[in-house]
């Protein structure tokens, strides 16, 4: 992403996994804010730490405070391993989370269509054995996976993001999931799923829910 990138290699579940961090400049004596872990998009359909999306989240972290780090799923670039329908997928990004913010460092988790499905069942795994201060889910796949419900005290740190014409991942599949939850969804109005020419939107978007 810049200058700046960390290249990591981390120890997922069953092999290696490739990962990119990029922290905050910061003023001397001001502290990060913590550490984000961002899950990409579908594997199989050429999802990568480095998808557009994935990159706006890390930059909307880094903007304010955060270290931000991105991975490749198992089977992607230099990560070991094969797709494994989201179960696996998970167990790694948990594995990334001890690795890269150890316990007391505040922790935020953020993801990408199918990112944002392994997301919602890392947070559901993670909620109740540490604080995760922010969760933010854009374009989650709903239609195609089975996303599981956000805590109801996880509600006010999360930030669902949908595109109001997305075609891979219909919108009406995303309230169906957030309905019986009451929990709210941001709609980008005439947005498709990969945010086309509404990038600098969706980082604004993350940032000012960050500063909430």
């Amino acid at each position: 992403m810049n200058n700046q990138t960390q290249h990591l290699t981390l120890t997922g579940a069953l092999d290696v996994l490739e990962a990119l961090r990029d922290d905050p400049v910061l003023a001397p004596g001001v502290a990060s804010r913590g550490v984000a872990v961002i899950a990409h998009p579908h594997p199989l359909f050429g999802g990568t730490m480095q998808n557009k999306v994935v990159q706006t989240l890390a930059r909307a972290f880094v903007q304010c405070g955060w270290s931000a780090v991105r991975f490749n799923f198992r089977g992607v670039g230099a990560s070991g391993g094969q797709y494994d329908h989201g179960l696996g997928e998970a167990l790694d990004m948990r594995a990334v989370i001890e690795q890269v913010a150890a316990p007391g460092v505040p922790l935020a988790l953020a993801g990408f269509s199918f990112g944002a499905f392994v997301t919602s069942h890392v947070v559901a795994a993670e909620w109740t054995q540490r604080p995760i201060e922010k969760i933010v889910l854009v374009g989650t796949a709903a239609s195609r996976f089975e996303v599981a419900p956000v805590p109801p005290e996880a509600h006010e740190r999360t930030l669902v993001i949908h595109g109001e014409v997305d075609e891979t991942v219909p919108l009406s599949s995303v309230m169906n999931w957030a309905r019986p939850q009451s929990l709210p969804v941001t709609l980008v109005p005439g947005c498709e799923h990969f945010f086309h020419g509404q990038l600098p939107l969706l980082k604004g978007l993350v940032v000012r829910h960050l500063h909430a």
